[in-house]
């Protein structure tokens, strides 16, 4: 391996599942790795979790077997000693380290990591003759013996190898390292709710004085309670209400015995004009709840009209990079190819087949010309000559929409310039008609990396780019749109990191079905890229571009997720 100034610290855990704020660390290994690729310490142990182990058929960590393990808390210290002064290295760190934040908080310590390596993003950028980033297809790859799948101390042991074989890569091909920088995350802000069960009717609306209560109508509870909140949680769900966790304008009724509470739930039903009642009169009204309409039954079923053919445009199937230039002089060369049909390209690539020298210069123009890439003048895209048509995604603009032609698992995934200093975090919400998450576990973020049920998943490897997976048959009826957004994380802007490139297409799939990319964003913190949503019996995508000059927090809020005051 390549002499390096960092120490490596290896890391791989066994987990009871995927969400890191719910779910616990069943086993940890922890290898460190010296600046001259000499291995060093090694630690690995079972852990008590204290909970039930989740999937054993595919860790194999039964109760009986982690039965008198350490706790966590018991190791966090011997853990730390070999994380302090390394970058954590994982493959799919987010992951790791997510869950390592959260253990070390429980345990009232805090994780002393200031920097990551995630493997896989490394060679997404390394792209290896693989069919695929998995570590055991890396392992042979790198020609690195590859122990008994998710047993953590045999998963760090073929990291190792991985990151050795990915380092001399990267030191030959010039590539840069993803490396993270990990600041807090605002752990106690998003604080998910265990997942509740998902209310099967639509909201109807909200209550009208002396009107019975409707199936689906979206309850919120907030202060002291005479009967246990879990029992009048339950009886509510029972009757087919849907209790929320938070107030927002689709709230159909908030109960409160304070009818001047200073609450945030009772401030927000006063400021969206919510009608609020009593626990009696709540209770009352559960005893004739009225039957809802189950979601998707009022819905019209719309055939996707067949689309026209396009006329061929000339930069049909090319993939063109814009290099130099100011940032709106760039965004403006690169909204100039996407009229002409081409792929505006935002960071250097096999796919590139055209690139734009705007003035000012870059750095990857000595890449560009070792790759004898054509280069062309501004003016080339007044009138570009029609080159020979390749193969490639559909463009499509912002604001622009189309249908899915399949079902199952999609990939949305957002990359930007690789040498932007943002950290940015992609996220996504399953939302309900109302655009309301039905519970905060449909906020997918990096520390609720999956909803309960699998069918929306994040994927968050690396500094430049990061996926949310959809698997459009395993999500209920009840969830009509997946709005997938960014957010950067600190002071920073959408004008600071400059343009989004969003690649959509089938998750088995070679090659991807939509190409986008989004640089309108100036004073913006957030951002909606694509949502992907239902009419009638058709899934549609739509290319969204919608800024906010509010944080993560507030976007979240805004869909119904309960965020900490």
């Amino acid at each position: 391996m390549v002499v390096s100034s960092q120490e490596w610290a290896l890391v791989d855990v066994e987990t009871s599942g995927f969400r890191a704020v719910q779910h616990r660390v069943l086993s940890i290994a922890v290898a460190t790795v010296g600046k001259d690729g000499r291995p060093g310490e090694e630690f690995s142990t079972l852990l008590d979790p204290g909970c039930d182990p989740g999937p054993v058929h595919i860790h194999g960590l039964t109760a009986d077997r982690l039965k008198g393990s350490p706790k966590f808390g018991d190791v966090a210290e011997r853990v730390a000693e070999m994380l302090k002064g390394r970058v954590l290295v994982a493959h799919n760190a987010p992951f790791d380290y997510g869950f390592l934040a959260q253990e070390f908080l429980r345990a009232g310590k805090s994780l002393p990591v200031e920097s990551r390596l995630c493997t896989l993003a490394l060679n997404r950028r390394l792209a290896p003759a693989t069919s695929d980033l998995k570590l055991a297809t890396l392992a042979a790859h790198y020609g690195v013996r590859m122990g008994r799948a998710h047993d953590a101390r045999e998963d760090v042991r073929a990291l190792a190898g991985v990151l050795r074989g990915s380092l001399d890569e990267a030191a030959r091909l010039g590539v840069r390292l993803p490396l993270v920088t990990c600041p807090p995350k605002q752990n106690g802000v998003f604080r998910p709710s265990a997942p509740k069960v998902r209310c099967s009717f639509r909201c109807p609306g909200r209550l009208e004085g002396g009107a019975p209560l409707v199936q689906g109508m979206k309850i919120a509870i907030t202060g002291e309670t005479d009967v246990p909140r879990e029992e009048l949680v339950a009886r509510a769900v029972a009757a087919g209400l849907n209790v929320m966790t938070s107030v927002s304008r689709f709230t159909s009724v908030l109960v409160t015995n304070d009818g001047s509470s200073a609450t945030a739930k009772a401030r927000k039903a006063r400021e969206n004009g919510v009608p609020v009642i009593d626990e009696r009169t709540f209770l009352r009204l559960l005893d004739d709840v009225r039957p809802g309409a189950p979601h998707g039954e009022t819905q019209s079923v719309v055939r996707a009209p067949v689309p026209k053919a396009e006329a061929a445009r000339p930069l049909d199937g090319r993939r063109v990079l814009v290099l130099g230039g100011t940032h709106p002089k760039a965004s403006q060369a690169r909204g100039r190819v996407v009229e002409l049909g081409g792929a505006a390209a935002i960071n250097l690539s096999a796919s590139v087949t055209d690139v734009v020298a705007l003035d000012g210069g870059d750095r990857r123009m000595e890449r560009v010309a070792e790759l004898e890439l054509p280069v062309h003048e501004e003016g080339w895209l007044e009138a570009p000559e029609r080159g020979p048509v390749r193969a490639g995604p559909r463009v499509l603009p912002r604001g622009g929409a189309v249908d899915l032609p399949r079902g199952g698992r999609w990939t949305v995934e957002a990359s930007w310039v690789r040498h932007a200093s943002c950290e940015v975090d992609v996220v996504a919400f399953a939302l309900d008609e109302d655009g309301q998450v039905s519970g905060d576990e449909d906020f997918v973020f990096y520390n609720a990396a999956e909803t309960p049920d699998g069918a929306v998943r994040l994927v968050a490897d690396g500094p430049a780019e990061q996926q949310v997976v959809v698997d459009l048959a395993a999500l209920p009826e009840a969830v009509r749109t997946v709005t997938v957004a960014a957010a950067i994380d600190g002071d920073a802007t959408f004008g600071d990191l400059g343009a989004v490139e969003l690649v959509v297409g089938p998750d088995d799939a070679e090659s991807a079905f939509v190409q986008a990319t989004l640089d309108a964003g100036t004073s913006e913190r957030t951002m909606l890229l694509a949502e992907l949503y239902r009419r009638g019996d058709v899934w549609r995508l739509r290319v969204v571009g919608q800024g906010h000059e509010f944080g993560l927090a507030e976007l979240a809020r805004g869909f119904g997720v309960a965020v900490d005051e």
